[in-house]
């Protein structure tokens, strides 16, 4: 009789806790979005190893895989600044500017492809643009490969990396040390992700509010999933057109990639993780404020306008996406040698 009452009290217990602990709201946002992972995800075709990791760690932060030893990935995907360089386009060679807001390295992973117009198809892709570019890095694989080839340690750290290869210092293997690095800056554990997982306290009711919103108004029909975005493209100015200055009518987006004219200017659906820290927003970097970026996409997107409130209540909710940012050292980089190319003069550019 004690065995059955304590069965049937357990039993109680249970069937209150779990009615306690309903919630349809995180219910709907759990058929919509995916947690960050506390693990690097793996890549299809580039085993991450320790010393893969490591040397792209090292190849991130290089500044002579530039002609002008000056620039490096870091430059505009900085890890220390959330991931991109805080400026409204980034700065290359000779001081060029950029045609656009450098996105951030951080989950980048978990996006369908890379940069706004997604001509990349994944991060090693990536990682060979802007050494090429003359408005970036302005190099060229054969440059790239002489200078690593130039230093011992380079050379070493390539043969561990991909064993077995006669030729392991390659443009290409750079870019896949690089994207198994890269691999690794994921964001985990936001106070939406403890939320989603369980933790019904881990946003505020104000948060909660805006996450209805943001999935009520029809945001989260282009930002969903594991990144809130980066899988899909979109028009910008489904509804109403931006003006110039937040659309500039020179960049047509992924209609340069596709040279389909439903193709212009639509761009890839930005990811929202960390999105307090990546400001200027919009491939333009027109906009500083996120909650002005909001009511932006409010009309521009959705055809409506939001209110005061449904804008703070939104803001407030995307700054719940923000989550642990990878601690990365700075490494130590190889001296260069009597045969490493030396820096190209930006004086006249």
């Amino acid at each position: 009789m004690k065995k059955t009452t304590l069965l049937c009290a357990a039993i109680g217990l249970a069937v209150t806790t779990s009615t306690a602990i309903a919630d349809p709201l995180r219910d709907r946002a759990a058929a919509l979005f995916s947690p960050i992972p506390t693990e690097a995800p793996e890549i299809k075709g580039n085993k991450l190893t320790d010393e893969k990791v490591e040397l792209g760690k090292m190849l991130f932060f290089e500044p002579r895989l530039s002609s002008s030893h000056l620039i490096s990935c870091n430059t505009c995907h900085n890890v220390g600044m959330g991931g991109h360089d805080y400026l409204p386009v980034s700065i290359g060679h000779g001081w060029q500017k950029g045609p656009r807001n450098s996105p951030t390295v951080f989950n980048a992973v978990f996006n369908a492809a890379q940069f706004w117009d997604g001509r990349a198809a994944d991060l090693a892709e990536q990682a060979k643009g802007p050494v090429q570019a003359g408005v970036e890095m302005s190099s060229t694989p054969e440059r790239v490969v002489a200078t690593l080839k130039s230093m011992p340690d380079y050379v070493e750290r390539f043969t561990a990396s991909f064993p077995g290869e006669t030729d392991p210092v390659s443009f290409d293997n750079m870019a896949l040390a690089i994207e198994a690095f890269e691999a690794t800056l994921i964001t985990p554990n936001s106070r939406f992700d403890q939320y989603l997982l369980g933790k019904a306290d881990a946003m505020s009711n104000e948060e909660k509010e805006g996450l209805a919103l943001f999935m009520d108004k029809g945001c989260a029909a282009c930002h969903s999933g594991v990144n809130f975005g980066g899988q899909n493209y979109f028009p910008f100015g489904l509804v109403v057109r931006p003006g110039a200055d937040i659309l500039p009518v020179g960049d047509k987006g992924r209609f340069a990639v596709t040279n389909t004219a439903s193709d212009e200017y639509v761009f890839r659906a930005a990811p929202l993780r960390n999105i307090e820290l990546t400001a200027p927003y919009f491939h333009s970097g027109a906009v500083w404020d996120l909650e002005e970026a909001v009511a932006v996409m409010g009309t521009a997107q959705l055809g409506t306008e939001l209110n005061e409130e449904q804008v703070k209540k939104i803001t407030a909710f995307l700054r719940t996406l923000t989550g642990d940012i990878p601690e990365v050292v700075y490494p130590i980089l190889p001296v260069s040698t009597p045969d490493t190319p030396r820096p190209v003069d930006m004086v006249d550019y």
